[in-house]
């Protein structure tokens, strides 16, 4: 298959396909797709969280997404508390704008439907353990086969050599990577991350590859494999850290909320709580020390440019503590942006929502219509002309098996179907696609 070629969902890709019945111009989900990835069809094979986040987010952007589960469903259905008329908020964080089928892989009759859904996407993103899929004939091989123009996402913990074997569990990888040895305080235990950030970035990073391979089709017409794994993520994501170790030789260390290299950047208490201050450069020390009524300290020796502070931040934290120590963080929060200090106070969860639709950035869309729309968080990519949506609802388990089903049907040609009698009374057929 070409981009030339007609693919075997109705259209060309970003042409919003449809399937028979389906209102005029949507997908077989009924959405109408207004995202610059509309027309596309991804088959999502991902579960927990940086598959599903990563097909999330290419849902929001007009992608029609299959979700692929297993008969006993994507395992954060079960992750509660908390949970949202007994669902878990875990799964309907990062499920919406899905159809879902559930399918036993084990069985002839459901591969076959598996089979049909991966050579008719653009985009095929799986999560599972390395080889996971080859005795399903879904590896990346199997399915480029029949569906050469795919892009095919495959998201492991520890890449497919040496460590191919482990599991790909954020925790672990915050542990492995170092994460944990820099996150704390100097006297405490390692923490981890309050969120799994390796696979949240794990995710991000699969749906940057996908749209680039997506750029490259659109170029040459050819498919490819896109290989993430969170080993890797978590390295490039760490930054400063990895790379600071890589070009001094200095392994860093737990510093609690101080930054190693600029200094004040950190949480300081004030009259009555804590205020993050971050000094990025000279300039913000010295409207720092003017606000604060301590301008001499920006033009001590001691203190005047940033190596210094840093090198010195034990005798300049007492003297700025003591200043701050004369009014409230409400306070300082209003004088120091007032002066153009980068700061703020620390919020919880709740506050922060609320500080953000407080500032205009509208952080909490509807998902969904009706009596069952469900409350989200907003999509970060805004596009001028080619608008992300917010559809459905995270789907039921199984939730949408009739409409694909009768899509599948409705795109075989002749020399792929068979009909037959199904061994599952959930099946109308034995269709082979």
């Amino acid at each position: 298959m070409t981009l030339d070629s007609t693919p075997l969902h109705e259209g060309t890709p970003n042409s919003g396909f449809t399937f028979p019945g389906a209102p005029l111009g949507s997908d077989l989900f009924g959405r109408t797709g207004t995202g610059p990835l509309s027309g596309l069809l991804v088959a999502d094979f991902g579960r927990v969280l940086a598959g599903p986040y990563c097909t999330m987010l290419l849902a929001d952007m007009g992608a029609t997404v299959v979700k692929i589960e297993s008969p006993d469903g994507d395992e954060t259905r079960d992750w509660k508390p908390p949970v949202r008329n007994g669902e878990s908020t875990y799964y309907l964080s990062i499920n919406r704008n899905k159809g879902a089928i559930a399918l036993d892989l084990q069985d002839s009759d459901d591969r076959d439907i598996a089979h049909g859904i991966a050579r008719r996407a653009d985009i095929v993103v799986e999560n599972f353990k390395p080889n996971g899929l080859n005795r399903f004939g879904l590896d990346y091989e199997s399915v480029a086969a029949v569906n050469p123009a795919v892009i095919y996402a495959s998201i492991t913990g520890f890449g497919t050599a040496g460590g191919a074997a482990l599991p790909g569990y954020d925790l672990l990888v915050q542990a492995l990577s170092g994460l944990m040895s820099v996150t704390g305080s100097p006297e405490s235990p390692a923490y981890r991350s309050g969120v799994a950030v390796f696979d949240v970035m794990t995710g991000l990073h699969t749906a940057i590859g996908i749209l680039a391979a997506l750029q490259e089709r659109n170029r040459s017409g050819k498919g490819q494999r896109v290989e993430v794994n969170l080993m890797s993520s978590a390295l490039s994501g760490m930054v400063n850290q990895t790379a600071g170790y890589l070009l001094s030789g200095t392994v860093p260390t737990r510093l609690g909320n101080e930054h190693p290299s600029i200094y004040p950047y950190e949480p300081m208490a004030t009259g009555d709580g804590d205020i993050v201050i971050a000094i990025g450069n000279d300039s913000q020390f010295r409207r720092l020390c003017e606000a604060i009524g301590t301008p001499a300290l920006s033009a001590d020796d001691r203190f005047v440019a940033a190596p210094q502070r840093s090198l010195n931040r034990h005798l300049l934290r007492p003297l700025l503590l003591e200043a701050l120590s004369k009014r409230s963080s409400a306070e300082w929060f209003q004088v120091l942006t007032q002066a153009r200090i980068p700061c703020a106070p620390i919020n919880d969860v709740r506050q922060g929502l609320e500080f953000a639709k407080g500032i205009g950035l509208d952080p909490v869309v509807e998902v969904g219509q009706g009596a069952d729309a469900l409350p989200g968080i907003r999509n970060p990519i805004t596009f001028s002309q080619t608008p992300v949506s917010y559809d459905l609802v995270p789907p039921a388990h199984d939730g949408h098996r009739e409409p694909i089903l009768a899509w599948l049907r409705a795109t075989s040609t002749g020399a792929e179907a068979s009909t037959g009698t199904s061994n599952s009374t959930q099946r109308t057929s034995s269709i082979k696609f």
